[in-house]
């Protein structure tokens, strides 16, 4: 039995290496059905598969008992699977032993190469590794032995350093002075060349040593020799001054000659008769050696010009002069005796110096200018032109004369500061002159003018107040004038489309002027102040009207009132033409960038967005006040209008409609008695606001009278009545006949602003079978809501829209019909 075989058989692992007497050693009593032959491929399979048991077993171990049962299991399934239980099969114990023997060996041998080829890799690595140490000790051993050696060197060679460091510095100092000597020696030998050459009239060589010279200044600007530095910029000074005197006196005395300077328009040619062309030579030879010049001068007064600046505190009005490039040479000698001249005059004692005569001085340098002109061009402008000079000689005879202009006018309005006439005079000269200057002599804008002098902070500040001040009482005695209510154009039709008073007009030229005043300013930050003062004053005049309306309010229909409610629209069209104009959409860019709180200031992001994008202006708040005030004032004079016009139509609203006989009784149909002083009032109120309100505002009066007869007649007059036949054609006649053309002086179609009472009338004068069949549709449709009535009938308001109904609707339309007397049976 199995378990009889299983006591007598002692595997030993691994499986394969079992002895093979011990499979014959004991009888084997096996059952038959164990010795079923097997095919090949069964074999095979459970071979494999017994194999891959015992491996898992040997790699992972379990508790030795289970251990041990789970390997004889391993090899009786190995023996059962190989052997069989065929007893005739054990002669394949030998082969099988044999095969299991190679298996081993063969293992062994696997096992054995590869546990010997890694270790020769690891030692191969340790060696190189031990090598690598060996040689890193032998290294730092080294270093340390020649770090030893060079620190002995070192201490050996200090004594040797100290001593060469001590003689290199002795050379250089004495490199240093031999430079100094050298630099001096080569000032002094261009000094003497500048000597001689003055001495032998070699002017053109004395200005080239001259510009040597100013080289050698130039690049000792940054060193710290002092003393050379001086005596270099000292030499430097005592030549050119030299130089430039002696070619300014001969440049003078050519001048003097050609009758320069020119302080009367000339009346005959600038050519000289006598001796032109030898003059005309010793002009150009001066003015280009003049020019040569201009390096050392520029030198010299750019030095002078930073010690002038230094002297002031930033931000003084000085710094933006003094930062000017300096004159061409030859033009501040023709500058010479004109200085002279505005000095004399204009400043010290003389009557001429005045300070309520600013005209005076700066009319003086106008003339100059315009008289010099045609010298500059014609002799100036072409020795520049051939010396290669890329400027302008008038410009420069203009710089150089506005620098004279410029200092006075800073000076007198420093004194002008409390004297608010003389000091709104002096703004009113300077925005001339600097117009004059610009137009009529052609002075580029890129070069400053006089504005900028207006725009220091007190000045600035001062003409800010001096505008408001004088602005207020411009506005006081313009609405206290006897004409302020009346309109200057009032006698030409053609000039009085807005029907501006007095008082509104002239404040908005006085805006007007204060924007001219301001627009030339070349700051963007000054014109949005002024911009700010100018939308104070028209608030303030808005406040102004608003407190003369409310004291005319008591009689909305009289002249004051009208002219009031005129200026109002007169000042809004105005500022929207401002909003789109040119000058003040680039102001509101500049509001934007500059984040100008005064203009901004109270305004979302949503209102900034929409100024950055142009949609709104810098005036929709004040639009928006005026607006207003507009409409309450248009609101309560039609109110006043309409309450005449009810007082006057209570007999026609009491009128006996349901009696009137047909109008096939009447022979010809007149208006109705009660109407016709309802009619004279309307006509005569329309010919009133026509002649006292502007275009504009009389459109929207008529339009808004219309709208509200229109509802007063519907609500008071045919809802309040019943009309027989002969009674809605009388009411139709006197609204299409009489009243509605009171209304068609001014529009095409009146009757379209009268749509109640037109549609009320079409619907009364209906025929009595068109009447019943309305009112049978209309019963119907209200009756089912429109939901059962038959496929075939129109809809209400396709039916009333075939009689010309579009706007009442079908409950007021039946409201009407019963307010009908003429049906069959009554």
């Amino acid at each position: 039995m199995r378990s009889n075989l299983s006591g007598t058989f002692k595997p030993t692992p691994p499986a394969w290496s079992v002895p093979t007497h011990t499979l014959t050693e004991s009888p084997l009593p096996l059952r038959a059905s164990w010795f079923v032959d097997s095919e090949g491929e069964k074999m095979a399979a459970s071979e494999a598969e017994t194999m891959r048991k015992q491996t898992d077993h040997f790699l992972n171990p379990e508790d030795p008992g289970h251990l041990q049962d789970s390997v004889q299991e391993s090899v009786l399934d190995f023996l059962l699977n190989e052997v069989g239980g065929d007893l005739k099969s054990l002669k394949k114990a030998g082969d099988l032993l044999e095969r299991l023997r190679e298996e081993n060996t063969e293992l062994e041998e696997q096992v054995l190469s590869v546990s010997c080829s890694v270790p020769p890799k690891v030692s191969a690595a340790l060696n190189a590794a031990e090598d690598a140490q060996c040689s890193l000790e032998k290294l730092l051993q080294r270093e340390r032995v020649i770090s030893n050696t060079l620190h002995q060197h070192l201490q050996g060679a200090q004594s040797w350093m100290d001593n060469l460091s001590q003689t290199l510095n002795q050379v250089d100092t004495i490199e240093r002075h031999m430079k100094y000597l050298r630099c001096l020696h080569h000032v002094e030998e261009l000094s003497a060349a500048v000597q001689q050459c003055l001495m032998t009239s070699s002017v053109w060589e004395a200005i080239r040593a001259v510009d040597s010279m100013a080289g050698l200044d130039a690049g000792l600007n940054e060193s710290g020799c002092i003393y050379l530095r001086d005596f270099v910029r000292k030499t430097l000074l005592f030549w050119h001054k030299i130089i430039k005197d002696r070619l300014s006196s001969d440049f003078e005395k050519v001048l003097t000659q050609l009758h320069w300077p020119i302080i009367s328009p000339p009346t005959q040619s600038l050519t000289p008769t006598a001796n032109g062309q030898e003059i005309h030579s010793q002009l150009e030879l001066l003015v280009t050696q003049l020019l040569a010049l201009q390096t050392s001068d520029d030198l010299i007064s750019q030095r002078a010009s930073v010690s002038f600046v230094s002297s002031f505190p930033p931000g003084s009005s000085a710094t933006p002069l003094s930062q000017a490039p300096p004159l061409c040479l030859p033009i501040q000698i023709m500058l010479l005796p004109l200085n002279r001249r505005f000095r004399y005059h204009f400043y010290g004692n003389r009557q001429t110096n005045s300070l309520s005569k600013p005209e005076w001085y700066l009319t003086q340098v106008l003339m100059w200018i315009g008289n010099s002109s045609t010298f500059m061009e014609e002799k100036i402008q072409p020795i520049l032109d051939r010396a290669g000079a890329s400027i302008s000689a008038r410009v420069e005879l203009c710089r150089g004369l506005l620098s004279l202009v410029q200092e006075k006018v800073s000076s007198d309005a420093s004194k002008l500061l409390y004297e608010d006439a003389l000091f709104c005079h002096l703004v009113e000269e300077v925005l001339q002159f600097e117009k004059e200057l610009r137009s009529n002599h052609s002075y580029p804008a890129v070069l400053p003018g006089l504005l900028h002098l207006l725009l220091e902070d007190s000045i600035l500040q001062k003409w800010l107040t001096v505008e408001k001040k004088m602005a207020v009482e411009k506005m006081d005695a313009m609405l206290s004038a006897d004409g302020a209510w009346s309109s200057q154009y009032k006698d030409i039709s053609d000039l009085d489309e807005l029907k501006a008073p007095d008082c509104a007009e002239t404040f908005m030229t006085l805006l007007q002027v204060i924007t001219e005043r301001y627009r030339p300013l070349p700051s963007p930050s000054a014109q949005l102040k002024f911009l700010e003062l100018q939308r104070e004053l028209v608030d303030d005049f808005r406040i102004r009207l608003t407190q003369v309306m409310k004291e005319e309010s008591r009689s909305p229909l009289s002249a004051r009132y009208c002219a009031i409610l005129n200026a109002v629209n007169y000042i809004c069209t105005i500022l929207g033409d401002w909003g789109d104009n040119v000058f003040f959409l680039q102001l509101q860019q500049a509001a934007v960038s500059l984040e100008e709180e005064a203009v901004l200031g109270g305004l979302g992001v949503m209102e900034v967005g929409r100024l950055a994008s142009l949609e709104g202006s810098l005036f929709e708040g004040l639009l928006s006040l005026l607006d207003r005030l507009k409409a309450d004032m248009m609101g309560r004079l039609l109110e006043w209008t309409m309450r005449e016009i009810t007082e006057k139509s209570k007999p026609y609203c009491m009128d006996r409609w349901l009696s009137l006989p047909s109008q096939h009784d009447v022979s010809t149909m007149m208006l109705s008695s009660s109407a016709c002083p309802v009619m004279l009032c309307v006509r005569d109120r329309l010919l009133n606001l026509h002649q006292v309100l502007s275009l504009s505002l009389f459109q929207l009066a008529w339009q808004g009278l219309a709208e509200r007869l229109d509802n007063f007649l519907y609500q008071e007059v045919i809802l309040c009545n019943h009309f027989s036949e002969g009674g809605a054609a009388q009411l139709q006649f006197d609204m299409n006949r009489n009243l509605f053309p009171l209304f068609g002086h001014y529009c095409k179609r009146p009757e379209n602003f009268f749509k109640h009472v037109k549609e009320a009338c079409i619907v009364l004068c209906l025929s009595v079978g068109s009447a019943i069949l309305l009112k049978n549709l209309l019963k119907e449709s209200e009756e089912e809501n429109r939901e059962c009535v038959g496929a075939g009938d129109p809809s209400p308001e396709s039916a009333l829209n075939e009689l010309g109904v579009f706007c009442l609707a079908a409950c007021d339309v039946l409201i009407l019909l019963n307010l009908r007397a003429s049906w069959p049976g009554q």
